[in-house]
């Protein structure tokens, strides 16, 4: 296990088999980052044209070793590309980038620059989330590169109060992340909703344990626990599965809190499409169907340890949507919790209907806003790319979760509700709301105006993260290979700035 360590030492004289540092461009070519100013002394004159001659270019990302010899007490030193403008966003990227670079080495000093808060947390997140890897299922790992023993976050204001929180806060999100991409990546059938439902309770237990863990409850509601309440929408997702649903609600309440926030997340733990079943490609990576829900469940469990003031209660449904004589058919009517009813075109359209009954209990316990994580269509996808999350909701808690995103280095763009597509929703013949229409145009849109008739009159923000929560490509910055994810520190920074 690694530990990190946060320290104002010079890199320049620190013992570490490993030194990182930054480049970046000028008018004048490239130079070393801040943080980097002894290494630079340290080479003197022969830097420039050293750097020259190797080709470095400072582009973000970029890479180059070299051996640290007689200049440096470190082995390597690593330079990587934070381009003009070494911001949070860059640096953290770049930081990722840096512990994929780093090999065979028992300790490193990160010397890229961190001169505030901001980039502390920046330099620490990203060294974390890049160097993850999903080993689990693997019998030899023996070529693997064992990751480092000690890390050292190398910062000029590392005895600071608000440097050393970030530094803490930072190693305890990225936890939370991580361990949203391990349930995110697990295979499918060994994540069934209650399997889901285990792992839940199981981090719940590990999160409160001792005298000094967080007050969080959870409830799990099984299927008999459903029917009793209602749950119309997410019974009849899982109808076809032999792992019958779930439902986990998850309550921290600290007595000083002073807002009280709702999440909900979808746990769609294999969507087949049901009987409107997808083609065999759209399937490869649907065990990523339930990363909002495992987003929202670990984002709750970090904001607990961070001991923020603000209450939560995490509403999370889990369905494994399949084929099978109980399979909810195109033209059933589904009574969701609450009452309302909803004629069923598109079962492929599965998320929002569990979501529905999730909304409903979530405006029953009357929080001030309430937020909705889901990977819930492939028109956002199409709109926004497989980087950029949607948002859509109310003015001023969309706008709030948009700027969170800011802070926590994720992408997201506003999208809008139009009146028409509530009409849309509202058109069906047979029952109070209609699922899907089948129109090709808006169908994010359309879903999200569908979600909307669920949230009352709390504020309300629904994400929809089909695009950035599963990378299907090579890593990239601080993001690697599968499930990324996503949202879990959008909403950890939202629940602070509410605090």
């Amino acid at each position: 296990m690694t530990s990190y360590l946060l320290r104002s030492a010079s890199p320049a004289k620190t013992r570490a088999d490993a030194v990182v540092v930054g480049v970046v461009q000028s008018g004048k070519g490239v130079a070393l980052a801040p943080g980097a100013d002894d290494v630079a002394d340290a080479f003197g004159r022969q830097l420039r044209p050293l750097l020259a001659g190797l080709g470095v270019k400072g582009g973000v990302g970029e890479v180059t070793r070299l051996p640290g010899g007689r200049t440096l007490p470190a082995g390597l030193v690593v330079l990587v590309g934070l381009g003009r403008d070494p911001g949070p966003d860059v640096v953290r990227r770049a930081a990722g980038v840096a512990s994929r670079a780093v090999t065979n080495a028992a300790s490193v000093a990160l010397a890229l620059p961190a001169d505030s808060p901001a980039l502390v947390r920046a330099v620490t997140e990203g060294w974390i989330l890049g160097g993850y890897t999903f080993d689990r299922f693997k019998h030899d790992t023996a070529s693997e590169a064992d990751p480092p023993g000690s890390v050292s976050v190398l910062s000029p204001i590392a005895r600071q109060a608000e440097a050393v929180t970030a530094f803490e806060e930072a190693q305890t999100v990225a936890e939370a992340v991580l361990g949203a991409r391990d349930w995110v990546n697990i295979p499918p059938g060994d994540l069934r909703p209650p399997a889901f439902a285990d792992a839940v309770e199981e981090l719940h237990r590990a999160t409160t344990k001792g005298r000094g863990g967080p007050k969080v409850t959870i409830t799990v509601h099984d299927e008999d626990a459903l029917a009793e309440m209602g749950c119309g929408g997410i019974l009849g997702v899982g109808g076809a599965s032999a792992a019958p649903p779930r439902l986990v609600e998850i309550a921290y309440r600290p007595k000083d809190a002073t807002t009280h926030l709702a999440l909900v997340g979808k746990g769609i733990t294999f969507d087949s499409g049901g009987l409107t079943i997808k083609p065999a490609s759209g399937m490869q990576t649907m065990k990523s169907d339930m990363a909002g829900a495992a987003a929202v469940v670990q984002a709750t469990y970090a904001i607990a340890r961070l001991g923020l003031p603000v209450r939560v209660s995490a509403f999370v449904p889990m369905a494994e949507n399949m084929l099978g004589e109980r399979a909810m058919r195109p033209g059933d009517v589904l009574t969701m919790y609450g009452g309302r009813t909803v004629e069923v075109t598109n079962t492929d359209a599965e998320g929002r209907l569990i979501l529905a009954d999730a909304l409903g209990r979530a405006v029953e316990a009357k929080p001030d806003v309430l937020v909705d994580v889901a990977t819930l269509t492939g028109h956002m996808v199409v709109a926004l790319g497989d980087r950029v999350a949607g948002v859509m909701g109310g003015d001023d808690v969309v706008a709030a979760v948009l700027e969170a995103g800011r802070t926590a280095g994720e992408q997201l763009w506003a999208m809008p509700i139009p009146e028409d597509m509530v009409e849309r929703v509202r058109a069906s013949k047979m029952a109070d709301l209609l699922q899907h229409d089948w129109v090709r145009w808006g169908g994010g849109l359309f879903a999200a105006a569908f979600l909307q008739e669920f949230t009352g009159d709390v504020p309300w923000a629904h994400v929809d993260i089909a695009g950035p929560a599963f990378n299907s490509g090579g890593a990239y910055g601080h993001q690697t290979p599968g499930g990324t994810g996503f949202a879990v520190a959008t909403l950890v920074d939202y629940a602070r700035s509410l605090a």
